[in-house]
C-alpha cells in the first residue's frame, strides 16, 4: 500500500491532507456535513491510486537506433514504436527515452489521442561529443489519472547501444620511409606474377564509386563489395596508443588522453586508407583488428578507441612486436617519456621496417608546469625513431606533415 501511496502526486498528496483534516475538523465540530465532504475529497485520490495501479496492460515498445556506431559530433537517429491493444481509450500518455547524459539526458513525449488499440511512432536525434559505449533506455512510461492526483512511472520496452567512436582528423598524405635503407619493406611493392583477375575487394562504404564495386566476389561473398586501390598484397602497419596513466595529464575530455586517442584514431584511418592492413596495441598490448583481417582493422581499432581507458601500469607491453611489428610501419602516439620505455621502444624500432612517433608533451595539459617543446621527443629521436611534438593547440594535421619531414637521428638500430 505504501509503494501505490509513494504515487501520488502534489496534488493528490493535497487532496489526502484537505480530507484528512476536514474530517478531524468535522469530528471535532460535530458537522456530518463536513465529515461526508472529507470523506469524498479523501476518497478520490485513494480510488485513483487504486484504479491506476489495477493497470495491467503495459505498452509494447520497438527501438530502432541508427547508426548504432558513429564518430564524435556526428548525429544518430532513434526510432521509438509504441503500440498498445488495449480496447480502452489511454487519452494521453508522457513516455520519456533514458539517455546518458552525454547523449542529452531525456526524450519526453507526449501521445495524445490514443482511443483503443493504437500504435505511434516517434523519432528524435542524439549527439555526443564524447566518446564512448552508451545504453540507450529504457522507455518510461508515466500513467496518470484524469484528475493528476495519482502519476505512476513504469519503465517498459527493453534497452540498446549506441558506440560512439572518436573524432577522425583528416591527414595528409606523407613518406613513410626514410628510416634505415635496406631495413625490410613495408610499403606496397610490384608482385613479379599475378593475374587481373587476382583482385583486392572490402566492403561497400557509404560514399563508395559504385564503379569500384567487384560483382563476382559480392555475388559470392553475398554482400556487395568494391575494388581496393592497392594490390591484393598488403602492407601492415601498427598504430601503438600509449595510455598510461602515469604517461598522461588533465582529466575528461580536456586531457592528454583524449587527443592521443583522437591522434590514434586518424592515424588508423589515415594509413587503412593509404593502403595498409592496421592494427592498434596499446600499452596493455590489447588491441582492435587484426594483421588478417585489414579491411576492417580500422573500424575495429577505433571500436575499440571508443572504450580504451587509462591503464594502471608503468612500462608498455610490447610482446606484440617481433610478430606484428617485422618489417611493417608502427605509428606510436606516446605520452610523457618514461626511463623504463627504453628497453621497449629500442625492441620496436629493432622489428620495424619504419618507426615514427607522434610524442605528446604532457606538461603543456598541466596548468602548473611548463612545456618541454622540442625537448619532449628528444629521448625518442635518441633511439632512431622519427618523431616529432604534439601540444594541445598544435593542429595534428601540420604535427603529422612534420612527422613525415622528420629526420632519422640516434644511435644503433640494435
Amino acid at each position: 500500500m505504501r509503494r501505490h501511496l509513494s504515487s501520488l502526486t502534489l496534488r493528490g498528496r493535497a487532496f489526502v491532507a484537505a480530507g484528512a483534516t476536514a474530517v478531524v475538523c468535522a469530528v471535532g465540530f460535530d458537522q456530518p456535513a463536513l465529515t461526508r465532504v472529507g470523506v469524498l475529497v479523501l476518497a478520490l485520490p485513494l480510488l485513483a491510486t487504486f484504479v491506476v495501479s489495477r493497470r495491467k496492460h503495459d505498452p509494447t515498445v520497438a527501438r530502432t537506433v541508427w547508426p548504432r556506431l558513429l564518430r564524435a559530433g556526428e548525429t544518430a537517429r532513434i526510432d521509438l514504436t509504441i503500440a498498445s491493444e488495449r480496447k480502452r481509450s489511454d487519452g494521453a500518455l508522457l513516455v520519456e527515452d533514458t539517455l546518458p547524459y552525454a547523449l542529452g539526458g531525456r526524450a519526453r513525449f507526449v501521445l495524445q489521442g490514443l482511443g483503443g488499440a493504437w500504435e505511434r511512432t516517434v523519432s528524435y536525434p542524439v549527439r555526443s561529443d564524447i566518446r564512448g559505449r552508451y545504453v540507450v533506455g529504457p522507455v518510461v512510461a508515466r500513467l496518470a489519472d484524469p484528475f493528476g492526483l495519482v502519476e505512476r512511472r513504469r519503465p517498459i520496452g527493453g534497452t540498446a547501444q549506441l558506440t560512439v567512436t572518436p573524432r577522425v582528423v583528416p591527414l595528409p598524405a606523407v613518406p613513410l620511409t626514410g628510416g634505415w635503407q635496406g631495413a625490410g619493406e613495408h610499403r606496397p611493392q610490384a608482385f613479379a606474377s599475378g593475374s587481373a583477375e587476382d583482385v583486392s575487394v572490402r566492403e561497400y562504404r557509404r560514399g563508395d564509386d559504385l564503379r569500384r564495386v567487384h560483382w563476382r566476389s559480392s555475388a559470392r561473398i553475398g554482400e556487395l563489395m568494391v575494388r581496393r586501390e592497392e594490390q591484393p598484397w598488403e602492407a601492415h602497419a601498427t598504430v601503438l596508443l600509449d595510455n598510461r596513466r602515469l604517461a598522461h595529464r588533465g582529466q575528461g575530455p580536456a586531457s592528454s588522453l583524449e587527443a592521443a586517442v583522437i591522434a590514434a584514431a586518424s592515424v588508423a584511418m589515415h594509413l587503412e586508407q593509404h593502403g595498409y592492413a592496421v592494427q592498434l596495441c596499446t600499452a596493455d598490448g590489447i588491441g582492435g583488428g587484426a594483421a588478417g583481417d585489414p579491411t576492417l582493422g580500422a573500424e575495429r581499432a577505433l571500436e575499440h578507441l571508443a572504450v580504451v581507458e587509462m591503464a594502471h601500469r608503468s612500462t608498455l607491453d610490447v610482446t606484440w612486436s617481433g610478430e606484428q611489428a617485422r618489417g611493417g610501419v608502427v605509428v606510436a602516439v606516446l605520452g610523457g617519456f618514461l626511463p623504463e620505455d627504453n628497453a621497449a621502444l629500442r625492441r620496436i624500432r629493432h622489428d620495424a621496417g619504419a618507426a615514427l612517433a607522434l610524442v605528446l608533451d604532457v606538461d603543456q595539459w598541466s596548468p602548473s608546469r611548463a612545456g618541454l617543446g622540442a625537448a619532449a621527443v628528444a629521448p625518442v629521436t635518441s633511439l632512431a625513431w622519427r618523431a616529432t611534438a604534439l601540444g594541445p593547440r598544435d593542429h595534428l594535421d601540420v604535427a603529422w606533415r612534420e612527422l613525415g619531414r622528420a629526420p632519422v637521428r640516434g644511435g644503433a638500430r640494435a
